[in-house]
């Protein structure tokens, strides 16, 4: 089949115009879904109540006034319960962060979410968006994958230093077999399949856009569709479905909603509400651990999914962005820039990042997880500003980091 050629699901819920970093891509995908199946699935699960209106608070569960900064927090896997702690109690700058809100609404922001050990300090929703608004992670899911990769090897079900065709077989590129063989699931992990990120559909898993570029392992390219396969690795290598293995390995554990919905071909792309994108950040704040459960018992492969995973872009780890390194490599280019991905944020800053600015920033030497959901916030307010840095610019004054 030619690379161009793609399936879609019917029935559209939005024409999103995707973008993991704006400044770098321009490309634009349609995500489609079927909207009442995933309204039924995450409503199974569903918690809080609506609360429409610009710049609402989501519910907050039981409030309460603790200083306690040392002791990580929980909230309950069902219910809506979730503790919350004073931006006063925290010695934060309450005037810049109601001066924030404003900025957030004007870039397209619908959801806003910082947790500070594992306590909520803000949670905001704007425009008709509300507390079960459900909305798609993008590229930020990748995080999320880079874990259950983890989780698969640590159940014995596979080995991230086998060649994936161990799993799916070989022709699931248009390589040559010696070439193909030379991909390892690692080389999904990081980036560095070999594959060319310049084929006409980056997001297609068809042999046809999965074309040679170079030998696995000598170049970093950001490529959906060769992270994608992973999907079927884990199905083949489980016997379940994508879908049913992250529910029972990883989601409900920690009382997340929501759905992956596949474009035949192409793309896997999560959706949730907006709690379920910060229990996540949480559970990756703590290494895998939620409470007194244990999600991912392998610290060596934790520690190699939010360090720098190879020595071609220092910033990437395994599916995961790294904040504090020399240089940084962005998606569709292989210039080395000499600075790291946001200047502004602490070094130690990890995140899943996804295309229109969704966001899942993890900063472990603050105890903090901060969370975007919304539209693009390129060219809104700041042209030629990066959100990313221009956000924690913001928040800098806000937490006096």
């Amino acid at each position: 089949m030619l690379c161009n050629i793609k399936l879609f699901l019917i029935l559209p819920l939005n024409l999103l115009k995707i973008n993991p970093f704006k400044i770098m891509m321009k490309k634009t995908f349609t995500y489609f879904f079927i909207f009442s199946g995933l309204m039924l699935a995450i409503s199974c699960k569903k918690g809080g109540s609506p609360n429409p209106g610009t710049g609402t608070t989501g519910p907050t569960g039981t409030t309460t006034g603790s200083t306690d900064t040392t002791k990580m927090y929980f909230p309950p896997i069902t219910g809506t319960t979730w503790e919350t702690t004073s931006v006063a109690s925290l010695g934060w700058d309450q005037t810049q962060l109601d001066a924030l809100y404003p900025y957030l609404q004007s870039v397209g922001t619908k959801a806003f979410i910082i947790v500070k050990n594992g306590k909520i300090v803000t949670e905001k929703y704007f425009g008709t968006f509300t507390a079960d608004s459900i909305w798609y992670w993008a590229s930020a899911g990748k995080t999320v994958t880079g874990m259950l990769v983890g989780i698969a090897q640590q159940d014995g079900l596979i080995n991230i230093n086998d060649k994936t065709s161990k799993y799916i077989g070989t022709g699931w590129t248009s390589e040559p077999l010696a070439k193909e063989n030379l991909i390892t699931i690692k080389n999904q992990l990081t980036m560095t399949t070999g594959l060319d990120d310049g084929v006409a559909d980056q997001d297609s898993t068809l042999p046809g856009c999965l074309v040679y570029k170079a030998d696995a392992g000598t170049r970093w390219a950001y490529h959906t569709g060769a992270y994608t396969i992973l999907d079927s690795v884990i199905e083949r290598a489980s016997g379940l479905s994508f879908n049913a293995y992250f529910q029972q390995k990883l989601r409900n554990k920690i009382g997340m909603t929501g759905l992956w919905i596949k474009s035949p071909h192409s793309n896997n792309v999560y959706y949730s509400n907006a709690r379920s994108m910060a229990r996540f950040g949480l559970l990756m704040l703590n290494k895998g651990k939620w409470d007194n459960t244990t999600v991912l018992a392998d610290t060596n492969y934790f520690n190699s999914q939010v360090n720098t995973s190879q020595n071609l872009n220092l910033s990437y780890g395994y599916l995961t962005w790294l904040n504090g390194k020399a240089s940084s490599m962005l998606p569709q280019t292989q210039i080395v820039f000499p600075v790291s991905i946001i200047p502004n944020a602490p070094a130690d800053l990890f995140a899943a990042l996804g295309k229109n600015d969704q966001k899942v920033y993890v900063v472990p030497s603050q105890k903090l997880v901060v969370i975007r959901m919304g539209t693009t916030a390129g060219g809104v307010n700041l042209a030629g500003d990066d959100f990313d840095n221009t956000l924690w610019g913001k928040l800098k004054t806000i937490i006096k980091y």
